[in-house]
C-alpha cells in the first residue's frame, strides 16, 4: 500500500521510520518532510497547512492511507477534507480535534463530565482577567486558548507577573490569535506524566507512559519550548495511577466526546499531573507528542499501520498493543538561542555514527534539518532528537547522552538533565 505522512518534525521522522518497517507498505511519502525523513520516504514539497493540495496529491497518487502528524492541520480540518474525497486518513475530524484546539473547550468538557482537572476560569476580555487576578491565589497558570507550539503557558508567581502575562497573551498577542481567549488555571504541584493512546471512537488503548521536559534550561529554567527531551516509561506512572486514570479519565474522555457528537478517532495524548490529591488532566493533545513519540514509537512492537487501520475501521478492540520491556531516553539537540533567536544553515556531522549503531538501539530523529548541496544542515530551533534504549532508564539515559557526543554542529545546545528525575524514583 501507499502511505502519506503529513509533517516535518522529529515526530514525523519517528512515524516514517516505524511505518517503513510495515510489511504492508511498499511506498511512503511525506509532506513536506525533512532531510532525515528522506531516507525512508519520498518528500513532497507541500506544506502541512496546504490542505487542498495535500488531499489532491493523495487522490492523484492513489494514497491508501494518510497519517497526520501535526496539530495545526488537524484543528483546521484536514481529516474532513480527505474524507470528502473518499480518502482513508488517520486522525480526528475538525470537530474532535477541538479537544486540543481550544483549552476552554477541553476544560469545559472535563467540568461537565467530572473528569479530574485543575480549577479554572476562561476570559475573552483582558480587563476582566486582570480583575479576577486581584483576588487569585498564587502561583497561578495562564494559558492561551488556541495552539501556540507548546509555548502558550505562563506560570506566574505573583500578581505583577500575572498582569505582565495577561499583557503578553491578550494585549501584545505574542502568541497571535491563540491568545484571543485565555484560561486562568489553578497551579498544581506534582510529577508530570504523558500518556498516549489510540482511539477508534469507542475503544481506547493506552500506550506506554513518558515524561517531557519543556523548559529550555537545566533545572527546568528558562522559557517554555516544544520539548527539550523525554523518557519512557515514567517510573511515577504506577499501577495505582493507571487504575485511577482508566476509571476516571481515559474512557471517560472518549465517551464524553462521543456524547457531545464529536466522536474521536486517532491519538489522544493525556498530559497528567500526579498531584497529592490524585491524577489530574493538565491538557489534551490530538496527536502524538513531540518528542514523546521519539521514545514511545521505538519501544512499540506492533505493526503501526495495523493499529492506524483499526482506529479508522472501529476494530481497535481486536488489537493488543505490545511494548518492549525496556526504556528509552531522547535528548534534543537544539540551536543555541532557541526558542527565541538562532542561526540556521549550520553543517551537521556525525549522523552516520548514530546510524551505524541503530541495531543496538541508537536513533537520531530529525526535527529541523534540510539538505543543501549534499550536506545536511540545521533548519530550525530543535534540530535533532537523539534517542537511545537501555534495559533500564538509567542505562538508556547514559546511552542517549553518549550518542549526543557523536553529533556536532556549531552552536549545538542541549539540556544536561533530561531524565534526571529517574535518579529520584
Amino acid at each position: 500500500m501507499k502511505v502519506l505522512v503529513v509533517g516535518s518534525g522529529g515526530r514525523e521522522h519517528a512515524l516514517c521510520w516505524k511505518i517503513a518497517q510495515s510489511k504492508k507498505v511498499d511506498k511512503l511519502y511525506c509532506a513536506p518532510g525533512n532531510a532525515g525523513i528522506a531516507e525512508y520516504a519520498e518528500c513532497v514539497a507541500i506544506g502541512a497547512m496546504e490542505i487542498d493540495k495535500l488531499a489532491q496529491f493523495a487522490a492523484d497518487n492513489q494514497i491508501d492511507l494518510t497519517v497526520i502528524g501535526m496539530d495545526d492541520p488537524l484543528v483546521a480540518g484536514v481529516v474532513d477534507a480527505f474524507e470528502a474525497k473518499g480518502l482513508r486518513v488517520f486522525g480526528p475530524r475538525k470537530n474532535a480535534a477541538i479537544l486540543e484546539g481550544s483549552k476552554a473547550f477541553s476544560k469545559d468538557l472535563m467540568k461537565k463530565y467530572n473528569i479530574p482537572t485543575a480549577a479554572y476560569e476562561t476570559f475573552d476580555d483582558a480587563d476582566e482577567a486582570l480583575k479576577y487576578l486581584e483576588t487569585a491565589d498564587f502561583p497561578i497558570v495562564l494559558k492561551t486558548d488556541g495552539l501556540a507550539l507548546g509555548k502558550g503557558v505562563l506560570i506566574c508567581n505573583d500578581l505583577e507577573e500575572a498582569k505582565a502575562g495577561v499583557k503578553t497573551i491578550m494585549l501584545d498577542k505574542q502568541f497571535g490569535n491563540a491568545g484571543n481567549r485565555m484560561v486562568i488555571e489553578e497551579f498544581m504541584t506534582g510529577r508530570e506524566v504523558s500518556v498516549l493512546s489510540f482511539v477508534d471512537g469507542d475503544t481506547i488503548k493506552i500506550m506506554t507512559s513518558a515524561q517531557d521536559h519543556k523548559r529550555a534550561g537545566d533545572g527546568d529554567t528558562g522559557l517554555n519550548t516544544g520539548g527539550m527531551g523525554t523518557f519512557s516509561p515514567s517510573p511515577f506512572y504506577t499501577e495505582e495511577v493507571d487504575e485511577f486514570c482508566k476509571k476516571y479519565i481515559y474512557q471517560a474522555t472518549v465517551d464524553a466526546m462521543k456524547a457531545e457528537g464529536r466522536t474521536f478517532k486517532g491519538i489522544i495524548f493525556f498530559g497528567l499531573m500526579l498531584t497529592p490529591k490524585g491524577p489530574r488532566v493538565l491538557e489534551y493533545n490530538a496527536r502524538f507528542g513531540d518528542p514523546e513519540a521519539q521514545v514511545v514509537i521505538p519501544r512499540m512492537k506492533n505493526d503501526i499501520v495495523d493499529v492506524f487501520e483499526a482506529c479508522i475501521d472501529g476494530t481497535l478492540s481486536d488489537i493488543e498493543l505490545e511494548f518492549e520491556d525496556n526504556a528509552a531516553v531522547c535528548v534534543v539537540l537544539a540551536s543555541k538561542g532557541y526558542p527565541v533567536k538562532y542561526d540556521k544553515g549550520l553543517p551537521i556531522s556525525g549522523l552516520d555514527t548514530v546510524k551505524a549503531h541503530e541495531a543496538e538501539g541508537y536513533y537520531v530523529f530529525h526535527a529541523g534539518t534540510k539538505l543543501v548541496d549534499g550536506q545536511i544542515v540545521t533548519n530550525g530551533g530543535r534540530v535533532l532528537g537523539v534517542t537511545a534504549k537501555g534495559a533500564t532508564l538509567k542505562e538508556a539515559r547514559a546511552n542517549a547522552y553518549k550518542a549526543t557526543e557523536w553529533i556536532e554542529f556549531a552552536n549545538k545546545y542541549k539540556r544536561n538533565d533530561i531524565g534526571k528525575a529517574i535518579d529520584e524514583a
